[in-house]
């Protein structure tokens, strides 16, 4: 199992961070051991900083998680992915989301309508464009949503000795989670996401796309940005705690991720968080997460025990695991996390 983190965003993992601070985050990535680097699209386009971090390290593996692609098109897209693999030597991965309706809708201006559906079929158009590019073949896609059949000389681009990214698609429900497995490379697993969910419900529809296309899972990557609170002493922890507490109350909130409370019989803290949120009762609602809920959806613990879990809950059911921290941690706490996993693998 991979080890990954993320840059771009703030301290506490929100936002955007300046751009002149990627260079101190990248170079704090590799001190702390990870493989791999993700960046959201939150505060920040999740493209630039990755230019960034390809010509400041030559390891590390580079990918949005993630980059909304109904906020695009599949032609805009298929070029940033392919420019990224190249200026990286084959080191991106493209992570899509379709994020929700009133976001691509009221923020992007964008239309709106059967997102597996759609997702799928942008998974296929850009790869269509990376076929046209690297053959010279005609391109000519058709589909319900995107339609693609131009495409001269001039607007080609060389072809890409990396060859072209895989594609990660994130996902909640059996639907999207289904898509990914039948078009994409991979699944990026959204962070509120319980080992029983993890197992019951996004492996076993993983397995059923998978099965639709003709692959193994060995031929799919998993990766999972898991909650941990850890600390170095016991002033961070409980920071960490508190601010692991405030982001699940906030996914818990969300209509959209009810279906992972109600598989634990946890339905009416949904009710009760949702109807807080309206009010904008937000310390009412962290008081809500209790220890059980918190130990459910988050790896709680000092750094190597921390690790050890990880290793004990997520080893053979993901691939890769983003620290997803939504708070101040310490290079010292990040290490000995990844140090943890690693010798418990």
């Amino acid at each position: 199992m991979r080890i990954d983190g993320n840059i771009g965003g703030t301290v506490d993992g929100t936002g955007g961070a300046e751009l002149t601070e990627l260079d101190t985050q990248v170079d704090a990535a590799e001190c702390a051991g990870f493989d791999g680097v993700w960046t959201t699209e939150v505060g920040r386009d999740p493209f630039l900083p990755l230019a960034l971090a390809a010509r400041r390290n030559p390891r590390l593996q580079l990918g949005t998680a993630v980059a909304v692609a109904f906020a695009r098109n599949p032609m805009t897209v298929a070029a940033t992915a392919n420019d990224l693999h190249h200026l990286s030597g084959g080191r991106f991965t493209l992570g899509l989301g379709s994020q929700v309706k009133a976001h691509i809708t009221r923020r992007f201006g964008m239309p709106w309508s059967s997102p597996a559906e759609r997702m799928r079929e942008f998974v296929a158009a850009v790869r269509a464009i990376w076929v046209s590019w690297a053959t010279g073949t005609t391109l000519n896609f058709h589909g319900d949503f995107y339609e693609h059949t131009l495409m001269t000389p001039m607007f080609t681009p060389p072809p890409n000795p990396w060859g072209t990214p895989p594609i990660l698609v994130a996902a909640v429900g059996a639907r999207m989670t289904a898509a990914a497995a039948e078009s994409a490379d991979g699944l990026i697993v959204h962070g509120f996401t319980s080992q029983r969910y993890l197992t019951e419900v996004t492996t076993a529809a993983v397995l059923r796309g998978l099965a639709e296309s003709g692959r193994e899972r060995g031929d799919f990557t998993v990766s999972y940005p898991g909650l941990v609170a850890t600390g170095d002493d016991e002033r961070s922890f409980a920071a960490a705690r508190a601010a692991v507490r405030e982001q699940i109350a906030f996914y818990a909130a969300t209509p959209a991720y009810r279906g992972v409370l109600d598989l634990h019989g946890w339905g009416d803290l949904h009710v009760e968080l949702h109807r807080l949120a309206g009010l904008g009762r937000w310390s009412a609602m962290t008081g809500l997460v209790d220890d059980t809920v918190l130990g459910t959806f988050a790896v709680v613990g000092e750094p190597a025990a921390a690790g050890a879990e990880i290793a004990r809950r997520f080893g053979g059911l993901v691939d890769r695991f983003t620290l997803y921290t939504p708070y101040p941690i310490s290079d010292a706490a990040r290490r000995g996390v990844i140090t943890a996993v690693r010798g418990a693998g």
